[in-house]
C-alpha cells in the first residue's frame, strides 16, 4: 500500500492545479493523455478541442479509492511460457453480440458519474451504465448468443454528421492466443476491466499502437489511419475496423488507475519470431479482438466519432462471463487450437465436437 501511495502522492504533487477536481482514475488518464501528446508532438486542432472530463469518484469495487482493484485471490507464481506446442494456424473462437444502447457513461474511466463520458455505443450486457460492477453485470442479461457472455463491451458513438451510425446485427468479438505457446492460455479473471487504445492518442499512435490490426477499411481501401474519403456505395459495402487488445495479465489487479498498467502485449522471444507474455504481466489470457462494421458508405466527409477523429478510436472490455461456460470455450478452442464459432465449434474439425449446445450453453 505504501508503494500506492507514493505514486498517487506523486500525481497529486504534479498535478497541484487539479486536485480538487480529479480522481485517481482521471488524473491518471490525464496525465498519460498529456505525455503521449508531448511525445509525439503533433495532434490535429480538432482532437486538442477534445478535452477528458476529470473522474472525481473511485469504483464501488475499488476498496480504498486509490484505483487499484485487487484480483482475488491474485494469481502468482507463474512464469512466461517459452514452449512451441504444435503448431496450429488457429486457436480462437468468436462472441457474436449485438448492440444494446448508446449512453454518455463509462463505469471503468468515470464510475459512479453518469453523463460525465463522451457518448459509447454498447454491446453485449444490456444494463451497462456508469454504475455498473461485477455484481450488477452479473445480474444483467446479454445481447450475445451465448447468455454466459455477459460482459460489457462498448467504443465510442460513430457520428456521421450529428447522427450517430450503429452496428447493425452481430458483431464479432474475437478471442485468441495471443501467444505461441496457446495452451498456456487461461481464462479471464471475473471483474477484470481494461481500456484499449486512449481517445487522446495521436494520429502516430493510433497507427503505430500494437493493437492496430487494419486500421479503417472499406471497398479495397485498408490500413487507413483517416476514415477513407470515399466508400463504395454498393449496398453491402461498410465501414470496418478490427483492432486488438493485450492479452497478458499481471495476476494481481483487475483494474489499476490508468485502466492499462495492468495488461501488457506479448513480447517477442529473443532470438525467436515466437510471442511470450513479459515478465512482469507472465499470465496469458485471451486476445481480444474487436471487428466491427458500420453501416456507412460513399462520402464519408462528414464522419467522426464521439471521442474526436477517427484516430481516437479505443474501446473498453469488463469481463463478466459465467466462468464455466468461458473456460469451456477457452479449453475447447484457444488450448485445443481450434477456429470456433460462438458454441465453440470447428467446422474443419467436426470430430472435436462442440464446447457449447445449440442454445450456446454448456451442455
Amino acid at each position: 500500500m505504501a508503494r500506492r501511495s507514493k505514486i498517487v502522492s506523486g500525481l497529486l504533487m504534479t498535478g497541484a492545479l487539479m486536485v480538487t477536481s480529479l480522481g485517481v482514475g482521471g488524473m491518471a488518464l490525464n496525465a498519460n493523455a498529456a505525455q503521449e501528446t508531448q511525445s509525439s508532438g503533433s495532434t490535429s486542432a480538432a482532437h486538442t478541442s477534445h478535452v477528458m472530463a476529470a473522474s472525481t469518484l473511485a469504483s464501488a469495487e475499488d476498496p480504498d479509492g486509490d484505483g487499484y482493484i485487487p484480483a482475488d485471490p491474485p494469481v502468482t507464481g507463474v512464469e512466461p511460457s517459452t514452449k512451441e506446442p504444435p503448431h496450429r494456424y488457429f486457436h480462437e473462437f468468436q462472441a457474436h453480440c449485438t448492440v444494446t444502447h448508446t449512453r454518455p457513461d463509462d463505469p471503468i474511466v468515470y464510475p459512479g458519474q453518469p453523463g460525465k463520458s463522451h457518448d459509447h455505443t454498447f454491446m453485449g450486457n444490456t444494463t451497462t451504465d456508469a454504475n455498473s460492477t461485477t455484481a450488477s453485470l452479473d445480474a444483467g442479461s446479454t445481447t450475445c448468443l451465448a447468455p454466459g457472455d455477459k460482459s460489457g463491451y462498448w467504443m465510442p458513438t460513430m457520428l456521421n454528421g450529428d447522427k450517430p451510425v450503429l452496428p447493425v446485427g452481430e458483431q464479432t468479438i474475437y478471442y485468441k492466443a495471443g501467444v505461441t505457446d496457446y495452451t498456456s492460455v487461461r481464462p479471464f479473471p471475473k471483474g477484470l476491466r481494461f481500456v484499449v487504445g486512449s481517445p487522446m492518442q495521436t494520429a502516430q499512435e493510433f497507427r503505430d499502437h500494437r493493437g492496430f490490426v487494419e486500421g479503417w477499411e472499406c471497398g479495397t481501401s485498408y490500413f487507413n489511419v483517416d476514415f477513407p474519403k470515399d466508400c463504395p456505395t454498393t449496398a453491402d459495402t461498410q465501414l470496418n475496423i478490427r483492432f486488438q487488445a493485450p492479452s497478458c495479465w499481471d495476476g494481481k489487479y483487475l483494474d489499476t488507475p490508468d485502466h492499462k498498467s495492468h495488461m501488457a502485449y506479448p513480447v517477442v522471444v529473443p532470438g525467436t519470431n515466437n510471442n511470450a507474455c513479459p515478465a512482469d504481466h507472465p499470465v496469458a489470457l485471451p486476445m481480444i479482438e474487436f471487428k466491427m462494421a458500420f453501416p456507412v458508405n460513399g462520402d464519408l466527409s462528414q464522419l467522426r466519432l464521439a471521442s474526436g477523429p477517427s484516430y481516437s478510436f479505443h474501446y473498453d472490455f469488463f469481463n463478466a462471463w459465467d466462468a464455466p461456460t468461458l473456460k469451456a470455450l477457452v479449453d475447447h478452442c484457444v488450448v485445443g487450437g481450434l477456429q470456433c464459432d460462438p458454441r465453440g465449434y470447428d467446422q474443419s474439425h467436426p470430430e472435436a465436437g462442440a464446447a457449447l449446445d445449440e442454445n450456446y450453453e454448456l451442455p
